[in-house]
């Protein structure tokens, strides 16, 4: 019933920059937390930035300083700016959301399909 999509995922220089958006879409009621997490080849997911309904945010060390999570909740749209990009951010990076449906009763997690982001000189 929730369904995310993201983009905005390319190659970039090390230095570089790019704008992941993700929109959430279905018979959606209330969106609590929204986020970017991401997966290496070899790697487990691991959690790149989340915000909250009420503005607070939270980021892994590796990106603090570098990325910026925002959230349009009109649109139940997440973005991640991506500054100052490193090759160890190479990933496919996961739209999340943890979404109320309507006609439910607890929260669920939705995930989009992901979007690769390359970062090579």
């Amino acid at each position: 019933q929730v369904q995310l999509v993201e983009s905005g995922g390319g190659l970039v220089q090390p230095g570089g920059s790019l704008r992941l958006s993700c929109a959430a879409s279905g018979s959606i009621f209330r969106i609590n937390t929204m986020g970017w997490y991401r997966q290496a080849p070899g790697k487990e997911r691991e959690l790149v930035a989340t915000t909250l309904s009420g503005g607070m945010t939270n980021y892994a060390d590796s990106v603090k300083g570098r990325f910026t999570i925002s959230r349009d909740n009109a649109n139940k749209t997440v973005s991640l700016q991506m500054n100052s990009l490193k090759p160890e951010d190479t990933a496919v990076y996961y739209c999340n959301a943890h979404a109320m449906p309507f006609g439910g009763l607890r929260y669920v997690t939705a995930w989009g399909q992901g979007t690769q982001v390359t970062v090579s000189s």
